[in-house]
């Protein structure tokens, strides 16, 4: 891709391409922890993020204390989750009431201070509006197994949802294709996150933003991360463009300002593009929790503390994340995944006919990695760790062994179903779909409580309330109903993927979806891929071997 035009800040030194990079390592080393070991005396084997610093002070100082976490959380920014109309809602549970994460971590290119002018560079971008140069979304699967994120190359076009700012100010919907990067400028990351809704369909539940100056200091908190180039690399241009990164072939460990640096590279990476860029990025996240995993590098509390603060000052979170505890309750479920099953990712692509050095999501294989984040299928086809619910006969399976070979972590044994002929189920016309484009079949839910009954699901009833879905869905709210929901989906052919905890029901809810307007059963889906496209350039946490290619022409 070229870097013509004005949204893409062309050259790497402008681009901004790696503070999300950071924010996301940081969330990853978290998850990397240390295998469930316990707490030695004295020292902590892993990133336990700001509330181990919060710990530590309060046991020593008592009031004072108190008074300093309320200062960090008062020191928290903070910025709308979602700026679109179309909200979607946060993240279902599964069959066993766990529910996935998906947090949209942010690189912001902005230069609105003396620090991040310094960095940044380019002066003629001084104080304009900020892009959102990386884009990064961490899907943490229900069961905590295992760790997928997926980047959009900051080329890519896409059409902007509108979005409303809270003091009321509207960005109109686009009639064209926008560069996503140009999302933040229309309100904040509130309409990142707008946008990546309306492309993906993904519910996104929290977006973490960092910019420059907040990349470096959180470089230097946590010390070196192992980076490897296959030639003696500089990243520089004859007319002065180019992050500066100059490295010798091989292995080398970078932090502070040099960690940016390779975050930012763009001139002197494979082709030169934003999708090398964003593969280094992959690697520096990887390789970070590798570090983390190996060695107690934040075990003492001073350090940590460091770390604790560099992340506040640096970070722009939602309101879901704006205080300590939220945080470090985060933290705790990212830890839980072993650096084996993190995958990161690049959104398939293809070069744009309609503008010229831009790229727009693949037909076909970018909306499969999409789908596997919203059926919380992971990208590196080891498959769940935990079965669905039984259906019928013995309850489903508890411990054992796991894809990875280790241990799997116990999972409460879910109620066996009763019989089709007991389970009282309540039935729904949502034929509209979510769209609304189509009416909602008249007594469609009246048609349906026979072919039920056929079924041997005889206690069926139709309900006057309706609703809209794309596709039939079965929920329950109560733990005991989740056997039976899951027979009635099994029943129906339905995927496991379509049993839904929600809250406010009583009993099991049917509702009948767009996919099911006529006929004896819904219209199957297509199978889910198992696992991620090799166009999305899936690269394990535990592969320490990748070596970034060098562009010709940038070496010295």
């Amino acid at each position: 891709m070229r870097g013509e035009g004005a949204p893409a800040r062309a050259a790497d030194d402008v681009a901004g391409g790696g503070p999300a990079a950071s924010a996301s390592a940081s969330a990853s080393a978290s998850a990397s922890g240390s295998g469930g070991a316990g707490p030695r005396r004295g020292k902590r084997r892993i990133l336990r993020w700001v509330a181990s610093t919060l710990a530590f002070l309060i046991l020593a100082t008592g009031a004072a204390g108190y008074l300093y976490y309320r200062h960090l959380n008062g020191s928290i920014q903070t910025d709308v989750l979602n700026l679109g109309d179309n909200k979607l809602g946060g993240s279902k549970p599964n069959a066993f009431g766990q529910t996935p994460l998906n947090i949209l971590m942010l690189g912001s290119d902005a230069r609105n201070d003396a620090e991040n002018q310094a960095l940044g560079g380019a002066r003629d971008t001084f104080d304009g509006p900020p892009l959102a140069d990386v884009q990064m979304l961490l899907h943490l699967s229900a069961d905590r197994s295992n760790l997928s994120v997926v980047s959009m190359p900051r080329d890519t076009m896409i059409m902007m949802p509108k979005c409303t700012e809270p003091n009321g100010k509207v960005h109109p919907a686009s009639k064209g294709l926008v560069q996503t990067n140009e999302s933040l400028s229309r309100g904040g990351p509130g309409c990142t996150v707008a946008a990546w809704q309306e492309l993906t369909r993904i519910p996104i539940d929290h977006f973490m933003m960092i910019d420059f100056k907040g990349v470096v200091t959180m470089a230097d908190a946590i010390g070196g991360v192992p980076v490897c180039v296959q030639q003696n690399v500089h990243s520089r241009t004859k007319d002065g463009k180019g992050s500066g990164l100059k490295l010798p072939a091989g292995t080398s460990t970078i932090q502070g300002e040099q960690a940016l640096q390779w975050l930012r590279t763009r001139y002197g990476f494979e082709d030169g593009t934003d999708l090398g860029r964003t593969h280094a990025q992959h690697m520096y996240m990887n390789s970070m929790a590798r570090e983390f995993r190996k060695n107690a590098k934040l075990s003492n509390p001073v350090k940590l503390n460091s770390l604790a603060q560099a992340a506040i000052k640096a970070m722009v979170v939602d309101p879901g994340l704006n205080k300590i505890d939220k945080l470090y309750d985060l933290s705790v479920e990212l830890k839980k995944v072993p650096t084996g099953r993190i995958t990161m990712t690049t959104m398939p692509w293809v070069y744009s006919t309609r503008e010229e050095g831009r790229v727009e999501p693949k037909p076909g294989e970018a909306e499969d990695v999409f789908r596997m984040i919203r059926e919380d299928i992971p990208l590196d086809g080891k498959g769940p760790e935990h079965p669905a619910p039984a259906a019928s006969g013995s309850p489903a399976t508890t411990g054992g062994p796991t894809a990875g070979g280790s241990p799997a972590p116990s999972q409460p044994a879910a109620p066996q179903a009763a019989a089709p002929s007991r389970i009282q189920v309540t039935v729904r016309n949502a034929t509209g779909g979510k769209d609304g484009a189509q009416p909602r079949v008249r007594n469609r839910s009246n048609e349906v409580v026979p072919l039920l009954a056929a079924k041997g699901f005889t206690k069926a009833a139709a309900d006057t309330q309706t609703g809209a879905e794309d596709t039939t869905v079965v929920r329950f709210s109560g733990a005991d109903q989740a056997a039976n929901a899951a027979a009635l989906a099994t029943a129906l052919g339905l995927p496991p993927s379509a049993v839904e905890k929600t809250d406010g029901l009583s009993g099991v809810v049917l509702f009948v979806g767009k996919d099911w307007r006529t006929g004896d059963a819904p219209t199957p889906p297509p199978p889910a891929p198992t696992k991620a496209p090799d166009s999305a350039r899936p690269l394990n946490g535990d592969n320490d071997k990748e070596c970034m290619a060098v562009q010709p022409g940038f070496t010295w």
